[in-house]
């Protein structure tokens, strides 16, 4: 056990994170899970991955369902939420934390369509399992955030410009969330030692992630990142909705 959120406090309470068979997303919903959270993992293609995780999860004593979604087919998004309504009836925390855009092959549209169409779609679709005092968080990164005003590495630009315009496109939402008692947050964190998105960087770029370290002291890993990502989803909500992580002083705001 982790102790990042107390044991218990989120006994009764439905947790679903986008993108959560390994990385970021596996350790968020495993701080979930370890503080009495029913949970859900979501997959796109690493269905061993999720079940394991899922098996190591119910050994905590709550639910772990797996369902297996490409976030970026509305027909999809809404059988998952289908059987998570089936399963629970209700959600209390969604993590937006699915996203990419450096992958090989894709086609030219695909970071917009992942990182602003269906974090939209997704959140839409919950909907009407998300009830008063329920929580809904949005992951990304500095070089996302602050693209408008902070230049990115060019391999990185059309992730960074994508993740923005979700953000963005989320942010309108906040007034009609708030009114049913929603609260929302955005999660910004520098580069994260140790994902995907990292070592996809730094082999373009070779030397991008030592530098972006040395640039800010130091980097977070993987685990701790989650603690954060986990911690937004039970906090109060900041007054702009925003929870900043890690060194910031080399990015330029609004």
């Amino acid at each position: 056990m982790t102790d990042v959120l107390p044991a218990g406090s989120l006994a009764g309470k439905v947790a679903l994170v986008t993108g959560s068979s390994r990385g970021i997303g596996a350790d968020t919903v495993r701080y979930f899970a370890e503080a009495g959270a029913d949970v859900v993992i979501n997959f796109r293609n690493k269905a061993p991955r999720a079940e394991k995780l899922a098996g190591q999860l119910r050994d905590l004593g709550g639910r772990a369902l797996v369902v297996g979604a490409d976030l970026t087919d509305p027909a999809s998004v809404a059988e998952m939420f289908e059987k998570v309504r089936a399963e629970f009836g209700k959600l209390d925390i969604l993590v937006l934390n699915a996203s990419g855009g450096m992958e090989s092959g894709m086609a030219e549209d695909y970071a917009l369509t992942l990182n602003r169409d269906a974090q939209l779609s997704v959140l839409n679709t919950a909907l009407p399992l998300l009830g008063d005092g329920s929580r809904v968080v949005f992951v990304t990164s500095h070089q996302a955030h602050f693209i408008r005003t902070t230049p990115t590495m060019p391999e990185y630009e059309p992730v960074a410009q994508s993740k923005r315009a979700g953000e963005d496109a989320l942010r309108e939402l906040i007034p009609a969330l708030a009114e049913k008692g929603i609260g929302f947050t955005v999660v910004s964190g520098d580069m994260i030692e140790g994902t995907i998105t990292a070592t996809l960087l730094e082999r373009a770029n070779p030397g991008a992630i030592s530098a972006r370290r040395e640039d800010a002291g130091r980097l977070y890993n993987v685990s701790e990142f989650a603690a954060e990502v986990a911690q937004a989803a039970v906090d109060p909500v900041p007054a702009d909705n925003t929870r900043l992580v890690g060194d910031i002083s080399g990015f330029a705001a609004e």
